[in-house]
């Protein structure tokens, strides 16, 4: 299994809207190769951070990977991705980037470096941190 934070604004599709929608597909718009990249490594089963970015600025749940990469119905060009994913629970104490960034072993984080990047891997180390931060197991 592999572990993944995805970052929306939550003004534009949030954890609640997530959870209301339930299984489906991921709604923030991919339009970075990187990122694109990472949508097409996941897995059916891979497990994902959801973040607020912008506003908020904290982890707030998580996500399943249910469906694997496929075209973005949205983008024109044929070049991008999503992928399905469905709310498994919400942080009983949401995780915020102060506190990351404030953590010594997360500040190698991939969304610590590269800040604009809105799908970026987590390491099994990472996420098993994070999930302590919040109040979870990192096995619930």
């Amino acid at each position: 299994m592999a572990y993944w934070l995805l970052k929306s604004e939550p003004f534009k599709f949030s954890w609640d809207e997530q959870c209301e929608k339930g299984i489906g597909r991921w709604e923030k718009r991919v339009r970075n190769y990187q990122a694109r990249n990472n949508l097409n490594s996941m897995k059916v089963g891979d497990k994902g951070f959801f973040y607020h970015s912008n506003k908020g600025k904290e982890i707030v749940g998580i996500l399943e990977i249910t469906g694997e990469a496929y075209p973005d119905p949205d983008d024109e060009s044929g070049k991008f991705v999503t992928v399905d994913v469905k709310p498994v629970k919400p942080l009983p104490n949401p995780v915020t980037l102060k506190q990351i960034k404030e953590h010594g072993a997360l500040i190698e984080m991939e969304m610590v470096r590269q800040v604009r990047l809105s799908v970026s891997h987590v390491t099994a180390g990472e996420w098993d941190i994070i999930c302590k931060m919040s109040g979870l197991n990192s096995s619930e």
